[in-house]
């Protein structure tokens, strides 16, 4: 019987869909890898199916205790290892004396927030997150800030939590196939923000060439050298020369116009977020 499912699950922040239409179903003792390049949503996601991110679209049932998430729960700097432990078995409703029982995975218990290493904060989010008895656990990031050693590591300690039956949601750039039991394939690139985007060039477009038909300038060089014109072969001498001023006038504008910079597309903030 599966601990976690989505169903049609979907996150949209104004116009852009950070995922959707997702469906998985976890049994106990899975490992499920969301994967991805950065910016593809594998956090929200994560956090969605841990009921940490409201949904949008689609449900979700079944919950997961969190493990390490990197500005979500980050370790308290002052406090040491042995004392998160206390913290938590207090908001778990257990007794703080129990800490001394509580397996570590080779933390120094007095070791403190702000000194451990990303794969020490990884495996202190294992032993607090273990200590809610949950039947998921998820964490972030497990192939960002650890030597080929430490993910050795990482990757024993998960597998031995899911030999207990306990479900296992891990995110990262790209995992081994072979090491988990479902990947949850994100794309760099949604359509709803490129369809955004196309409307955001649209706009500074149509704003270049308002600007243009405003220009006072190329209307006054067009009327003003007609003016002097005093006959056919004169007049067409004139209308050429005005043609090429104006043009020339033109090209000096988009020269030092900076809404013609703007009017080239270019990628905005989460598009360059999402391709790096």
């Amino acid at each position: 019987m599966p601990v976690l499912t989505a169903t049609g699950a979907g996150v949209r922040h104004r116009r852009r869909w950070h995922f959707q239409d997702l469906d998985v179903s976890v049994e106990p003792g899975e490992i499920v890898a969301i994967v991805g390049p950065p910016g593809s949503g594998r956090t929200t996601v994560l956090l969605a199916l841990s009921h940490r991110f409201k949904l949008t679209a689609g449900r979700v049932a079944g919950s997961a205790a969190l493990g390490w998430v990197p500005d979500v729960t980050s370790p308290e700097p002052v406090l040491t290892v042995i004392e998160h432990v206390r913290e938590r078995l207090l908001l778990t409703g257990r007794n703080p004396r129990e800490a001394g029982q509580v397996p570590l995975l080779g933390l120094d218990p007095q070791m403190k927030g702000y000194e451990l290493s990303p794969f020490q904060r990884q495996l202190l989010g294992l032993v607090l997150a273990r200590l809610e008895r949950p039947r998921v656990i998820a964490l972030d990031a497990v192939d960002e800030g650890l030597d080929a050693g430490e993910t050795r590591e990482l990757w024993t300690q998960l597998e031995s939590i899911a030999e207990d039956g306990v479900a296992v949601l891990v995110t990262a750039r790209e995992v081994d196939p072979g090491r988990v039991s479902t990947v949850v394939r994100l794309g760099a690139v949604q359509a709803p923000a490129e369809e955004h985007e196309a409307e955001l060039d649209h706009g500074v477009a149509a704003e270049a060439d308002s600007k243009a038909l405003a220009d006072p300038a190329a209307g006054t060089a067009e009327a003003a050298e007609p003016a002097e014109a005093a006959g056919p072969d004169s007049e067409a001498a004139a209308e050429q020369a005005a043609e090429t001023e104006v043009e020339a006038q033109a090209e000096t504008r988009a020269a030092g116009d900076p809404v013609a910079g703007e009017s080239d597309p270019q990628p905005d903030g989460d598009a360059q977020e999402e391709k790096s």
